[in-house]
């Protein structure tokens, strides 16, 4: 029964590095670029559902939705200012950019909610379900992190293939100028790109908030790296490549912290990481694609 509480553990945590890796292989797989400010995004929607609901006394679900709304308007702006302007300029300078956003992100945090850490209780409760006598035990945070992440996989896969959004959306990713020249908004649909990754990362910091409660400005960083290295890991610019990535990624991590060591785990993590692209440079799932030059 231990390793299958590690394993659904994996699961679990997994689940919400997918979620949040879903932002960056979208914005990868659309725009070809890089948000490393997405994690910082993650960070935005704890705050905000954390002072919803345990400062001005609104309903979870309330909560939730007031910081995905947030977090979209956040992605929308954050496209418009700093990303839409480079649109033609080389990817080094839109790294830059992203990783400034990141800092700036984390800064205007610091000044608006200071650097003391803030425990987020849980919106969904902290209640244990206990089967085979006590030796397996769920909490209630698991089962609605594993359901959250079904729920998103199936809509966004659902949206993508049969909206006309979604596949406007596809039409960039395969060329930016033929999509444009058949009638497609290029810039309206990486916005809304933009849009619905943010969201989904404000899902997936309350999420994460309220399996690991330390609430600060920095809550986002080193998931949403390890959520980032998920996305490479199945193959960024494929969603079930983010999801196959990210419980992989969780799973691996949980068994490193028991079997190996807790100090080592990320060791392990980026190791495993380093022999798949050894094996398949493009992830798991991922194509790779010859250019012509």
């Amino acid at each position: 029964m231990t390793f299958l509480n590690f394993l659904i553990s994996g699961i679990s945590l997994g689940s919400i590095y997918a979620i949040i890796a879903l932002g960056y292989t979208m914005v990868y797989g659309i725009a070809k670029m890089l948000n490393f400010a997405h994690g910082d995004v993650i960070m935005v929607g704890g705050y905000v559902c954390f002072y919803a609901v345990y400062r001005f006394g609104l309903p979870p679900a309330a909560g939730v939705a007031l910081a995905a709304a947030a977090c979209t308007m956040l992605g929308i702006v954050v496209e418009k200012l700093a990303y839409k302007p480079l649109r033609a300029a080389p990817s080094l300078a839109v790294l830059i950019t992203a990783i400034g956003v990141s800092y700036f992100l984390q800064n205007t945090a610091l000044l608006l909610w200071t650097s003391n850490p803030k425990v987020f209780p849980s919106v969904v409760g902290r209640g244990v379900i206990r089967l085979f006598d006590g030796r397996l035990s769920v909490s209630h945070v698991t089962i609605v992190t594993i359901c959250s992440c079904v729920i998103v996989m199936s809509v966004l896969s659902w949206f993508v293939a049969k909206t006309r959004l979604g596949r406007a959306m596809r039409a960039c990713s395969e060329d930016k100028a033929a999509a444009q020249l058949m009638g497609v908004n290029v810039n309206a649909t990486i916005s809304a790109t933009f849009a619905i990754g943010s969201g989904l990362a404000a899902i997936a910091g309350v999420l994460l908030c309220s399996a690991y409660p330390t609430l600060m400005p920095t809550t986002g960083s080193l998931p949403g790296i390890k959520a980032f290295t998920a996305a490479v890991f199945g193959g960024i610019g494929s969603i079930p490549g983010a999801l196959l990535g990210g419980l992989l990624l969780g799973v691996i991590e949980i068994f490193a912290k028991a079997y190996i060591s807790t100090q080592l785990s990320d060791a392990v993590v980026f190791a495993v990481l380093i022999v798949v692209l050894l094996v398949r440079p493009a992830g798991l799932l991922g194509v790779q694609r010859q250019e012509k030059v």
